[in-house]
């Protein structure tokens, strides 16, 4: 029976390989920046991570879903001329992002390949943190501000050697993730918008 079970998935296997079916694990870096529509705000590059899986499917032209979870944020930085109103927050943001990419591999090598791909992203936001920097002056965003479904294009260039592969990605935001705020009388439009630069690695089971 065991004999048997090895076989049958030897050949599940095989047969999802001559198809031009593939999946994998990734992990890697990225830094992005929410953008700001204001002029005395200043928006920081922030450092995360992402960890997920992916689906290729497809030879020379394929179909690439993913489902990972990604670590982002930004920094944003008031300086008020005063000096008296002058505030700093922190943003992190959680989610699962589902994109889904189609591509071309501009060399097809048995062993190497070299891919571009393109396609929208979707990002579920999970859990969401702001931490004021500045212990005097507490800053307009609270968590709620967040939106928690966000849009955007990805668009890149990957390559496979063996088993391993490697993603480099820009992502562009299409939709707004902080609008406006108001904080007292004051109201702050923001426009921020998520701008990321992704680096991935990963390793293919078949």
């Amino acid at each position: 029976m065991r004999r048997f079970t090895l076989v049958t998935l030897f050949l599940l296997i095989s047969g999802l390989v001559c198809a031009g079916i593939t999946f994998g694990i990734k992990a890697g870096y990225n830094a992005n920046k929410l953008s700001v529509n204001i002029d005395s705000v200043s928006s920081e590059f922030k450092s995360g991570m992402q960890l997920g899986v992916f689906f290729r499917a497809g030879k020379r032209f394929f179909v690439q879903p993913e489902v990972e979870y990604s670590l982002q944020g930004a920094e944003y930085i008031f300086n008020d001329p005063s000096n008296t109103g002058s505030w700093h927050q922190r943003i992190t943001i959680g989610s699962i992002d589902i994109p889904v990419l189609l591509g071309v591999k501009i060399i097809n090598g048995e062993k190497f390949n070299l891919r571009v791909n393109l396609g929208p992203a979707v990002s579920f936001v999970t859990n969401r943190q702001v931490k004021d920097l500045n212990e005097v002056v507490p800053g307009p965003i609270t968590s709620s501000e967040i939106n928690s479904v966000n849009w955007s294009i990805q668009a890149g260039l990957g390559a496979d050697l063996w088993m391993f592969t490697l993603d480099l990605r820009y992502q562009g935001g299409l939709n707004e993730i902080i609008k406006d705020v108001k904080q007292g009388t004051q109201n702050w439009t923001f426009g921020s918008k998520n701008n990321v630069f992704l680096v991935s690695v990963g390793f293919k089971f078949f």
